[in-house]
């Protein structure tokens, strides 16, 4: 279907300002338009999948290739990364020596996922593997010397840090100083300085060429456990004839859905390959949090994401961070019915404490800066905030005021642990760093779309100021060019069960590959209603008389929401993305609905 409008000139479906007072536009330019039709004339292609395609950058020669990623084709060589052979050689000496190994992780998913799945590999081998994740609250990120010097005293002959360690300097002196190899498996930014280790594997450190710094933790693990299996084949370790580590890939898809890096290249591959392991549901562990979860039909990225990644993360938010990571070792189905019964009233407890932050933190940003327009940077503040659950209130904050949003939780003594989440545009870590260089900040650091930090209560006025001055320039000019790219246009009749099934192949989407939007315009909304306590459900009814059901997600107290039951039997313009709803076994037609507008 060609686009309905010019997509420079004029604004898709002539929606200037939709009920979230976004502009539609098309996304496609002409080239890309000629991109997508010459996929559907060469390839075959459905239109609307040709330009899903070709609206997320993939060339026509791509096309085929990108609809059936493999682990073999996407994976380069494992030594392209930095250090990489190193690391796998001193692992393959554990293996060799019978070491004890202490494994240090991050606290959430992706520590979670990576520390797992280094468990796995190296228990496999017979070595004696022991997982330490800190506590949020009392150790904070990254090791520690007092855990460090622990995990020596405790027996540990090699440490290996995951998706961590990469600026932990003074810690790993502490190894260095007890003549104890550490190995970093990281994917966090770097800083000029490299810590002392026997090996740092992290493709966002300077000097490496490797091209793969879009990889999440456990997905530059899994390379490097790649690489450690090459040379145990060439040692003629026995053991490799009873090892597949495709088996493992859920585990690494959950972590890259659940980091929310780009899913692009290898990525791709891994979340693709990873859901068929996952459907599978042969992790135990796993297993068990999908049925906590109330899991109906087969498990997608939504699944990973919003049901299995929160329970895993309440852990390491308010409760025992290593929850998580043992939870993914097990084989023992009963063993993961219990941790997962835990993990699921802990994540219960973490949205009741959710709910009464957030309303502080809205009252709080409200009275500092209003309805948010004359801010570049949220900043919130409170003495009685859990300091686990501060990056779900920032997330929540950037969603509501479209800003960088950041929340902080001061204990007793006066010192704020806080975490910020960005817009689209806006590199959030840089600006953290900066504040870092001036002495603002007691520490900080993260990427582009989320950032962690330390800061003193005396110090909040001028980190506020710091960040509204560094940020005013690009926030203003992201927020005034807001638009909503919209891939093309459909109408109720149109949205079938295999137009999903192919919009799935072309999957899957987040970061890096964004979920396809769809207008379905000038349909009349013949029902709009209340479902649950956010959510409102909608019913399209086009001319011909056929019908489409739709949901906008936590929209209730939105303006979307407002607008939505304010508008029955009104013609309409509802932009979204297609899903299968799974109820009783059968599959039916959704639309996430994302936005409105009047259809004129």
């Amino acid at each position: 279907m060609a686009d309905l409008v010019d997509p420079v000139q004029r604004a898709f479906l002539g929606v200037e300002k939709s009920a979230l007072d976004n502009r539609w536009v098309a996304r496609l330019d002409q080239a890309g338009q000629n991109r997508a039709l010459a996929m559907s004339q060469i390839h075959g292609l459905p239109d609307l999948i040709a330009r899903v395609l070709a609206g997320r950058g993939v060339t026509v020669d791509e096309a085929i290739e990108f609809l059936d990623p493999t682990i073999r084709g996407l994976m380069p060589d494992p030594h392209t990364l930095t250090d990489c052979e190193k690391a796998a050689t001193r692992l393959v000496s554990a293996i060799e020596r019978g070491e004890n190994v202490a494994i240090f992780g991050d606290y959430d998913v992706d520590g979670a996922a990576s520390s797992a799945l280094m468990f796995r590999f190296l228990s496999h081998f017979g070595v004696k593997a022991n997982i330490y994740i800190p506590d949020r609250v009392f150790e904070g990120y990254g090791p520690n010397p007092t855990a460090i010097n622990q995990l020596i005293d405790n027996g540990a002959q090699l440490i290996v840090t995951v998706d961590c360690g990469s600026t932990s300097h003074e810690a790993l002196a502490a190894a260095a100083a007890r003549n104890i190899d550490v190995v970093v498996i990281d994917h966090h930014q770097v800083t000029h300085e490299l810590p002392p280790c026997h090996a740092l594997v992290n493709p966002n450190r300077e000097d490496d060429l490797s091209g793969q710094g879009h990889l999440c933790a456990a997905g530059v693990v899994f390379m490097v456990l790649v690489a450690t299996l090459r040379l145990l084949r060439v040692a003629g370790n026995k053991r490799i004839l009873a090892i597949d580590l495709l088996q493992w890939l859920d585990i690494v898809a959950l972590a890259t859905v659940c980091d929310v890096v780009p899913l692009k290249g290898l990525n791709r591959a891994y979340v693709v390959k990873g859901l068929v392991a996952a459907r599978h549901q042969s992790n135990a562990g796993l297993a068990a949090l999908f049925r906590k979860a109330g899991l109906a039909g087969p498990v997608t990225p939504y699944h990973f994401g919003f049901l299995v990644g929160p329970r895993i993360n309440a852990g390491g938010r308010i409760g025992d961070a290593a929850l998580g990571s043992r939870l993914l070792t097990l084989d023992d189905a009963g063993e993961a019915e219990v941790i997962a019964q835990r993990l699921d009233e802990l994540n219960r407890e973490r949205q009741a404490m959710e709910a009464i932050m957030l309303q502080e933190a809205e009252v709080e940003a409200l009275a500092e800066y209003g309805d948010g327009e004359g801010a570049s940077v949220i900043v919130t503040a409170h003495e009685k905030w859990h300091p686990g659950i501060v990056g779900l209130i920032a997330a929540r904050l950037k969603e509501k005021f479209k800003r960088p949003a950041f929340a902080i939780a001061f204990d007793p003594s006066g010192r704020g642990t806080g975490s910020g989440r960005s817009i689209n545009g806006f590199d959030m870590g840089r600006m953290v760093r900066a504040a870092v260089d001036e002495g603002i900040l007691v520490k900080g650091g993260g990427h582009a779309m989320a950032a962690g930090l330390t800061v003193e209560r005396d110090n909040l006025g001028r980190l506020r100021t710091f960040f509204t001055e560094k940020a005013a320039r690009t926030v203003a000019n992201l927020v005034a060019n807001e638009t909503l790219k919209i891939d093309g246009a459909i109408g109720a009749s149109g949205a079938t069960i295999e137009l999903i099934d192919r919009l799935e192949a072309a999957g899957p989407y987040g970061s890096g590959h964004s979920q396809p939007l769809f207008a379905v315009p000038a349909h009349r909304l013949r029902d709009a209603r209340l479902v649950g306590e956010k959510h409102v459900k909608v019913t399209l009814e086009a001319m011909d008389g056929s019908r489409l059901d739709g949901i906008a997600f936590r929209a209730a107290d939105t303006a979307l929401g407002s607008f939505l039951l304010n508008s029955r039997g009104a013609s309409l313009h509802v932009a979204g993305s297609l899903g299968a709803d799974h109820y009783q076994g059968a599959r039916r037609v959704q639309l996430r609905v994302c936005d409105a507008a009047p259809a004129k």
